[in-house]
């Protein structure tokens, strides 16, 4: 939808465009506010889980290529597995991160191709990215939500502070967004609706129920769902390597939902 539908050169008024009217219409919904020290702690998960991450995911978006991207946020695995590990006290186990290791090079062998230019900015931007979201995810798992309020509210909370600190920002570097055709408004509507208020709050719930190290490595879904799309509906084409590196995602992401032991006996009864 973005890259297709949406006018170039505005990330920022985008994300804001995206996040900021989703969370807005969630809060309506839900009708709660957070209270006490849920202030504090919103607007944290705002900024990690939503503003830094959707501001350094566009930038570097916009000055790397989108496979030299989606690589450096497939390291988000790795992150959280070493945050969960200094904030939750979740056992580091050489099983996950073998995994969280074989996640980034199928997502590699998916996207990149050619040369890789370096850009030490845009570089900078998708590492600070996925460590943002790595860190959100964490924070989200270890404060849990408050009792008695749904993952609507806890979205649209997280969407309404995140999108109000990324609005100022995006309009002092790029101004208004300009106005939009539309196309532009079918690709916003998607992504506000579909891309947005659904999938965070499906994401929440999920993050609020899955164990954190294995939740994150779902992250490696959008880049493999991306290629996917491109061949589907841009009829680009898919590479020996590219389907190498598509089974070896989906393995990943499979193998770090389970324990070793979990695995050892699935694989047992298939050769059963």
């Amino acid at each position: 939808m973005t890259t297709e539908l949406l006018p170039a050169g505005v990330p920022l008024g985008a994300a804001v465009i995206r996040v900021l009217p989703a969370g807005v219409v969630l809060l309506l919904i839900s009708r709660r506010g957070p209270v006490g020290v849920w202030w504090g702690r919103v607007a944290v998960l705002g900024v990690l889980n939503i503003g830094a991450f959707n501001a350094l995911l566009f930038v570097a978006a916009y000055r790397l290529p989108g496979g030299v991207a989606a690589t450096l946020g497939a390291v988000q695995p790795l992150l959280v597995v070493g945050l969960a590990f200094a904030l939750l006290g979740e056992r580091v186990t050489r099983w996950r991160l073998g995994w969280g290791v074989a996640g980034v090079v199928g997502v590699g062998l998916i996207v990149l191709r050619g040369a890789i230019p370096v850009d030490m900015m845009g570089i900078a931007a998708g590492l600070g990215g996925a460590g943002s979201m790595a860190a959100g995810v964490v924070l989200t798992k270890r404060w849990g939500r408050p009792d008695g309020v749904g993952p609507v509210a806890f979205t649209g909370w997280q969407l309404t502070a995140g999108g109000l600190l990324l609005a100022p920002v995006a309009f002092l570097v790029e101004g208004l967004p300009p106005a939009p055709d539309v196309a532009a408004l079918a690709g916003y509507a998607w992504l506000a609706i579909v891309g947005t208020a659904i999938a965070y709050v499906l994401w929440f719930q999920g993050v609020g129920r899955l164990p954190v190290t294995a939740v994150s490595f779902l992250a490696l879904l959008s880049p493999v769902v991306a290629a996917v799309l491109g061949w589907v509906v841009l009829g680009q084409t898919l590479t020996p390597l590219q389907c190498l590196g598509f089974a070896l995602a989906l393995l990943a992401i499979a193998a770090a939902q389970l324990s070793p032991a979990t695995a050892r006996s699935l694989v047992h009864q298939a050769r059963n």
